[in-house]
């Protein structure tokens, strides 16, 4: 539900958003610290961090450097993207992933080169204990050897826990270092002093230690590949928008670069190219594909006076358009700007994992320590040791990664997903909350409805149809020369549908408006009337049993108007707002998935029925004056439902901005979309269906995440612990314990990137 404050929307007039590039956050609790972090500097009125992106967003008034202090002394380093552009910005995130994941690659290699003949000794040879003078030497240059492999390839777990150490705070990070580092100090007392523990404590554990820090960096390089996928939706709304433009400046055709054309520049398209920048059609005529900003795979026709957008695609003829909006200000710079702040932005049950994942690290800590001092208590021989396995072995297991990614993730693919379906989702909020949808309110004009009077239907009288002069056409065409010059809706409706059969309407003279009864005129030499039955009976003329063909017309939520010629009755022309193609199918979609579908309307009751009657709505209002709209949101919301509002008018933005999700169709004002937490941007009321099927599966997805984290962590300290020794003599080795932590980092990502392929009921 959005909130109107005064001073916030002042304070955010003079506010910019700045994007930084963040290292060393590896779990949950490191997306809390940081967000604090930023929310402390003066001057920062949001911050928003996207973990599965390593980003984050920050919007007031400080300066990049003031930013950067504040996630350094939290423990984290950062750094301004130097890109100029959204894709420069994608391109330099790419480079920088790339040159991550080699570098973790690398690490686990050397870490794995180590490790894994290590375990394959102690598999095959048997105990690594040390009893004489040699293995000791032998140990200690393992040992050595290990060290070096803590320094190369672990040292970025290290640095980020004694980051967290110095702030008082504990990570992912940490329980990696104390555990790994405790496996290697307890070995390398072994190494130098194995006099110092009991004879069947003197194990090293080289091994475990190597091991774990190999598969943690392959954890993270497969995480950090199959989390690449889940920007497919920037990337291919980046990919819309075309590297140049020609334009055309004191008649003369140049192409230049995107970011150089101006306000107002001529610009010109051919057939196959792109829409460069907003604009307005100024000569030409064409079919434009806008199924990637829209989802609609219809091409749309672009005459003079009619808008283009950057991205879309020109199929047919040439054009001529005024840039409108340039740069940032494109409706496709603005997606995506929308759906990066979406895909940012965390649903509260994502804030829940956050807050969890803050206390989870310290309780493991204790939870280790507790373990420890049980073995230490009351296990066998060699009491050390086993300490040792099992406080290394809760550490390990136990690291949050997964946690945190469970969110993210789903809502990164989750917001894509809906914007190639032409669904633009403003925040994780609303992602979640329109999966609780109980009870949808529909706005009728413009929503269910085109929003524009149409002619539609032409009933001619017994006679006129056999004379030709005087067949549909003939008469549509001298009814709209009779009205052409009307401003009234109902006249624009026969105008517009007769110019589209013939462009030279007649010549029109002694024009006369009648208040409450029609109008009339002389057209090429014939006296005609227009409007209704008062004026036909003023003139005497019989309409015989065509007020009967009226009234069922009328039944239909259409305006009759009777049309005369030379004192005759000719024809029945009705007009009406007719209703959405696809309105009836969509609307049974959200009724068969059990949602209350509400009508609301200004219009009449008798127009009102018949409409809801024809889209199969059952609960309408009528004539419900615009201040009215939000009280009946209200209304229904007090019965306990969760509503929806969805609207296209600026009369409709208070409701949509007091409903618990307001869905704005694309086709409206700018008030409207502002108000809404979902735009669709097709105009169809099939998008509201698809959304709402898109948020329950990512809420669906996220729930399997965080119950997959959470089940995992929870399940895996106390087998980690050793509650299994007692009665089969089994205890979970560290390295069994540092390969699972890392793969279920994995499986979390594999199972969001699931929603990739998740498609909507077809329609």
């Amino acid at each position: 539900m959005t909130v109107f404050n005064v001073s916030e929307v002042e304070s955010n007039l003079n506010s910019s958003e700045i994007e930084l590039l963040i290292d060393g956050a590896s779990c949950g609790s490191c997306v809390n610290k940081i967000e604090s972090a930023l929310k402390q500097v003066s001057g920062v009125n949001r911050a928003e961090m996207n973990f599965a992106q390593r980003t984050v967003t920050v919007a007031g008034k400080a300066t990049p450097a003031e930013l950067i202090k504040a996630v350094e002394q939290a423990g984290y380093s950062a750094k301004m993207s130097t890109a100029e552009s959204e894709g420069d910005a994608l391109s330099e995130k790419e480079a920088a992933d790339e040159d991550y994941y080699k570098r973790l690659i690398r690490d686990m290699s050397i870490a794995l080169a180590l490790g894994i003949p290590l375990m394959a000794y102690g598999l095959i040879v048997g105990e690594m204990t040390v009893s004489t003078i040699s293995e000791q030497l032998a140990w200690l240059v393992v040992g050595l050897l290990t060290l070096g492999v803590m320094v190369f390839s672990g040292k970025h777990f290290y640095i980020g826990a004694w980051q967290s150490f110095k702030n008082h705070s504990a990570n992912m990070d940490t329980l990696i270092a104390l555990g790994t580092g405790t496996a290697w100090l307890y070995s390398m007392v072994v190494v130098f002093a194995p006099e110092a523990v009991p004879e069947m404590a003197r194990h090293v554990y080289f091994e475990a230690t190597a091991m774990i820090i190999g598969l943690i960096n392959l954890g993270l390089a497969l995480e950090l590949r199959a989390r690449g996928r889940t920007s497919e939706a920037i990337k291919r709304l980046i990919g819309l928008q075309p590297k140049t433009a020609r334009i055309i400046r004191d008649g003369i055709e140049v192409d230049i670069a995107i970011d150089q054309v101006l306000l107002n520049d001529i610009v010109r398209v051919r057939p196959g190219e792109k829409i460069s920048v907003d604009g307005e059609v100024i000569e030409g005529h064409s079919a434009i594909d806008e199924s990637m900003l829209t989802g609609e795979p219809m091409p749309v026709e672009k005459t003079v006076g009619k808008e283009v957008v950057a991205g879309t695609i020109n199929k047919t003829g040439a054009l001529l358009f005024k840039a409108t909006r340039v740069g940032k200000d494109t409706a496709l710079a603005q997606i995506i700007n929308m759906v990066k702040r979406a895909q940012n932005s965390k649903p509260s049950i994502g804030r829940m994992a956050d807050v969890i994942s803050a206390y989870f690290v310290p309780t493991i800590m204790i939870i280790a320590v507790a373990s420890a001092l049980i073995w230490l208590n009351f296990g066998p021989e060699p009491v050390i040791a086993y300490a040792i396995i099992s406080a290394t072995t809760v550490l390990i297991i136990a690291c949050p990664c997964a946690l945190g990614l469970a969110t993210p993730m789903s809502v990164m693919v989750g917001v894509g997903k809906a914007a190639e379906a032409g669904v633009l989702i403003r925040n994780g909020e609303a992602l979640q909350t329109a999966s609780k949808i109980t009870a949808m309110i529909l706005d009728k004009t413009g929503t269910i409805t085109l929003g524009a009077p149409k002619v539609t239907d032409v009933i001619l009288a017994s006679g006129f149809g056999e004379a030709t002069e005087f067949d549909e056409a003939t008469v549509l065409q001298l009814a709209a020369a009779l009205e052409s010059g009307s401003e009234h809706p109902l006249a624009m409706a026969i105008v517009e549908s007769a110019q589209k059969s013939a462009e030279d309407l007649g010549s029109v003279s002694h024009f006369k408006a009648i208040a409450g009864y029609g109008v009339q005129a002389e057209v090429d030499g014939k006296t005609l009337f227009l409007g209704n039955e008062k004026l036909m009976h003023e003139q005497g003329i019989e309409l015989g049993n065509y007020v009967a063909k009226a009234q069922d017309l009328a039944a239909e939520a259409k305006t009759p108007m009777y049309f005369a010629i030379d004192n005759k009755f000719a024809a029945i022309i009705a007009v009406a707002d007719p209703i959405k193609e696809d309105s009836i199918a969509a609307i049974k979609r959200l009724q068969n998935n059990g949602i209350r579908v509400v009508m609301l309307t200004g219009d009449n009751r008798d127009t009102a029925k018949a409409v809801a009657k024809k889209v199969g709505i059952t609960e309408f209002f009528a004539e419900v004056l615009p201040e009215q709209k939000s009280e009946k949101v209200q209304e229904l919301q007090m019965q306990g439902e969760i509503v929806g509002m969805t609207g296209d008018g600026i009369n409709d933005a208070p409701a949509l901005a007091i409903a618990n999700v307001g869905f704005a169709i694309g086709t409206g004002t700018d008030v409207a979309i502002e108000s809404a937490d979902i735009t669709l941007m097709r105009g169809s009321l099939h998008g509201l269906a698809d959304a709402i099927a898109v948020s329950k599966a990512t809420l669906r997805n996220i729930k399997q995440n965080l119950f997959g984290a959470f089940i995992y962590n929870m399940a895996g300290v106390p087998f980690a612990a050793g509650i299994l020794y007692p009665f089969f003599g089994l205890l979970l080795s560290p390295v069994i314990a540092g390969a699972a932590m890392a793969f279920s980092s994995l499986t979390v990502v594999t199972n969001a990137n699931r929603l990739r392929f998740f498609k909507a009921e077809e329609h």
